[in-house]
C-alpha cells in the first residue's frame, strides 16, 4: 500500500470517527418491514438475539404483544433496560443465547450478532425456537474476501456521506447506542451461506452495503 493511500485511509478513518453512525441502522426499515409482515399474519412474540442497547427492541415493541431481548454483556443490558424503561411490553434478559429457554417466537432477529456465536449450533437453535409460520431475520457480518470488494469499496465511499448526514456535527464521544461489544467475523459470506442453506433450507441470503449481509427464513409449518 502506498504512503498516499495509507494517509488517505487514516484521514477517512478520523472523519468517520467524528461523524459516527451505526451501520446496522441502514437496515432498520428492512427489518421492520419483515416484522410487519410477521405481525400481519398473526405473530405476537418477538425475540432479538444480542439486543445491544435496545434500539431495535424499541422499534419492534409497537408491533408485537411482547418483545424480548437477550444481551449477555451486563453493562450493555443495563443500558438497554434504561432505554426501554417506559416500554411495558419489552423485556431484556442478561443470558447467553444457549440459555434462553424453550419458549417459541414468531419473529427472531439477529443483527450483527451471529458472528459472535457458533454458526451451525445457533441456526439450529433458532429453528427450534421459531413457531410454525414464524420468521428469522438476520443482518450479519462476514469476513471480507475479493468477491466482497465491490460492495466494500462502495461502502467506503458512502460511509462518510451517510455519517455527515446523520451526525453533521463532530462527535465528542461514541454515541451510547454504539457501545455494545464488537468482534471480527471468522466466516466468509460463502461459508455462512452454505451453512445457512443447510440448516434453514430455502433461506434467502444476500450481500449488502456497509459490510453487512441479510438473510431471512420462514418456518415452513403452519399454526394449529
Amino acid at each position: 500500500m502506498s504512503r498516499l493511500v495509507y494517509s488517505a485511509l487514516l484521514a477517512l478513518g478520523r472523519f468517520n470517527d467524528r461523524h459516527p453512525w451505526s451501520h446496522n441502522d441502514a437496515y432498520a426499515r428492512w427489518i421492520l418491514r419483515q416484522a410487519r409482515q410477521v405481525r400481519h399474519t398473526g405473530g405476537t412474540l418477538a425475540l432479538d438475539v444480542g439486543c445491544g442497547t435496545g434500539n431495535l427492541l424499541a422499534r419492534l415493541a409497537p408491533l408485537f404483544e411482547s418483545v424480548t431481548g437477550i444481551e449477555p454483556d451486563q453493562p450493555t443490558a443495563t443500558r438497554a433496560r434504561q432505554h426501554l424503561r417506559n416500554v411495558a411490553n419489552a423485556e431484556v434478559r442478561t443470558v447467553a443465547f444457549a440459555d434462553v429457554g424453550e419458549k417459541e417466537y414468531d419473529l427472531i432477529t439477529l443483527v450483527a450478532v451471529l458472528h459472535h456465536l457458533p454458526l451451525q449450533e445457533t441456526l439450529r437453535r433458532v429453528r427450534a425456537l421459531l413457531r410454525p409460520g414464524g420468521r428469522v431475520v438476520i443482518v450479519g457480518v462476514a469476513r471480507d474476501e475479493p468477491e466482497d470488494w465491490p460492495w466494500s469499496i462502495l461502502s467506503l465511499v458512502l460511509n462518510p456521506l451517510v455519517g455527515l448526514a446523520v451526525h453533521p456535527r463532530p462527535a465528542l464521544a461514541t454515541p451510547s447506542h454504539m457501545t455494545a461489544p464488537v468482534s471480527e467475523p471468522d466466516e466468509t459470506f460463502a461459508e455462512i451461506a452454505r451453512v445457512l442453506r443447510t440448516e434453514l433450507p430455502g433461506a434467502r441470503i444476500r450481500r449488502g452495503l456497509f459490510w453487512r449481509y441479510t438473510a431471512t427464513w420462514r418456518h415452513p409449518g403452519t399454526t394449529s
